[in-house]
């Protein structure tokens, strides 16, 4: 019990602004709701609590899982000429939202969910958790999309896998860089905008009267997202997704376009960080 109200004390929803769900919201009321302070820069304590590296851990997991059927539902895809049999582009849209709803909803107790640098550095930007923590988390997102790509690899072998381009993110044919870099700001902003307002406690107790289920509008936007943009650049959006099957394919035409999926998903966070914080939180608190 003392290691568990360690975990509570320390843990990763420490800062977190947790909000009831469905008609638990009802209850709330003008008194009900307080501004979460935001969370410190630096968090020595953190360091020294479990439940900190436990939620790395979920980071790492969630993202290794993610990566192991996105890309190969991709593979899938992309090795059969004809397309007629296999899922199509939307069944790997299917795929990557499908496993981010399913993911948040297993890991958002632990370590918030995050399973994509791109959301931590939106929720940093917006002072939801230190940077120690933020840090530690990209690092172990990004480990987890190189080991589950690599799984994947081991399936196909090396040779198929790099004849299929090993679902590597890469700018279309007809599309230019700045096409390329545009589609992932927007497609990241409407993710992580997406993300903000499921989980913002002041939005739920003024809107209570909608009940919601967080991880279902993340997912579905990951989804709508990947429908719109997998023509143009596969659909990033997510810089450890695109990391780990650039580095377990590793050849140019990877890391030829590889920074417009780092600095695309940073600027669309950091823009819908600053929408969600200036625009949206500034609405007053009204039941």
């Amino acid at each position: 019990m003392e290691g568990k109200e360690e975990d509570v004390r320390l843990g990763a929803n420490r800062f977190n602004e947790r909000q009831p769900i469905g008609t638990a919201a009802q209850s709330l009321d003008d008194k009900d709701y307080k501004e979460p302070p935001p969370a410190p820069l630096f968090e020595p304590g953190e360091l020294t609590s479990w439940s900190f590296y436990r939620a790395g851990i979920a980071e790492f997991m969630a993202t290794f899982l993610f990566l192991y059927i996105t890309v190969l539902t991709v593979m899938g895809v992309v090795k059969d000429q004809t397309k007629c049999t296999t899922v199509g582009i939307q069944g790997i849209a299917w795929a990557f939202g499908g496993m981010i709803f399913a993911l948040v909803y297993c890991t958002a107790g632990i370590s918030g969910g995050h399973i994509n640098p791109a959301v931590t550095f939106g929720l940093f930007l917006a002072r939801k958790l230190s940077l120690t923590r933020a840090v530690f988390y990209m690092v172990m997102q990004c480990l987890g999309a190189i080991c589950g790509a690599g799984v994947v690899k081991g399936f196909y072998g090396k040779t198929n896998y790099e004849l299929h381009n090993g679902g590597a993110n890469m700018v279309a044919h007809g599309y230019t860089k700045g096409d390329g870099l545009g589609a992932e700001i927007v497609g990241t902003f409407i993710l992580v905008y997406t993300v903000f307002s499921a989980t913002d406690a002041k939005r739920s107790a003024r809107d209570s009267h909608v009940p919601i289920l967080a991880p279902l509008p993340i997912g579905f936007a990951v989804f709508l997202v990947h429908l719109a943009t997998i023509p143009i650049t596969g659909t990033g959006i997510n810089p450890a997704r695109s990391l780990g099957a650039a580095i377990i394919f590793n050849k140019d035409s990877a890391w030829d376009d590889h920074w417009i999926f780092w600095v695309g998903p940073f600027i669309g966070a950091a823009l819908a960080a600053l929408y969600h914080q200036v625009v949206i939180r500034a609405i007053p608190f009204k039941k």
